[in-house]
């Protein structure tokens, strides 16, 4: 289980070599884990059952992967240029996002009360709310008014989070609702960019919003393991490491 944790994949001959188990015993093992449902078992070998059923809280991820969102939102921020429309989806890297584009002239549009609150104190940035009910979990607006809103804007560039991103199950969320509001969120963007800490790669949840090839660039942190990297290179999705 140490080692199924660090590492994103792994077959029964790695877990034979780190155990010093045979490889009937293993594959025992993996039989209990699998009917226990903490594992997953894949082409190619077997992964940690990383489905996420509900969503945190915002205080729950404040405390989470601090100096990997502050490079990812770095490196975001260097791709936000005076003048641009942009949408900001819900979430604690986007918070720290907000902090560091504050030197900006901008049109923002956000569904998070707290980056609304906190741009709003710059006049050199408009600030629109989407609007909607209130999700008490993330403090952001869902909802059809939300939606109806997004629906009609084009904005330069449109940076979504997400609790999980995968390469086969792509971006999802745990409920309908929020997996359609930001589904709207990157419709009409320019560019459209995930921010995801490593620590979410490989976790699910039931409701997809988008495939990664359906995005112009994902920023990650440099936790990302090699194998990982290596299975996303291929995409037309442009992969950016975050330092």
């Amino acid at each position: 289980m140490d080692y199924l944790k660090s590492h994103n994949l792994v077959t029964v001959d790695e877990l034979v070599a780190v155990t010093d188990a045979s490889p009937a015993t293993i594959r025992r093992d993996l039989i209990k884990l699998d009917e226990q449902g903490v594992i997953s078992r894949t082409h190619g070998g077997v992964t940690l059952n990383r489905f996420i059923p509900a969503q945190p809280t915002t205080h729950e991820k404040m405390q989470r992967s601090l100096a990997e969102k502050h490079a990812i939102a770095s490196a975001a921020a260097s791709m936000v240029k005076a003048g641009d429309s942009v949408v900001l989806d819900a979430g604690t890297t986007m918070i720290e996002l907000a902090r560091q584009i504050t030197h900006l002239p901008l049109r923002v549009i956000t569904s998070d009360l707290h980056i609304a609150l906190f741009l709003a104190e710059f006049k050199q940035i408009e600030v629109t709310i989407i609007g909607g009910r209130i999700d008490d979990s993330s403090q952001s607006c869902i909802g059809e008014h939300g939606r109806k809103l997004l629906q009609n804007t084009w904005p330069d560039v449109a940076f979504l989070s997400c609790n999980g991103w995968d390469l086969e199950k792509g971006i999802t969320a745990p409920t309908e609702e929020k997996a359609a509001l930001k589904r709207d969120l990157i419709a009409h963007a320019s560019r459209k960019i995930l921010l995801a800490d490593s620590s979410k790669y490989g976790a699910w949840s039931l409701f997809n919003i988008a495939h990664l090839n359906e995005l112009t660039e994902i920023i990650t942190d440099n936790q990302l393991d090699g194998q990982a990297r290596s299975a996303l290179t291929p995409l037309s999705t442009r992969l950016i490491i975050a330092d």
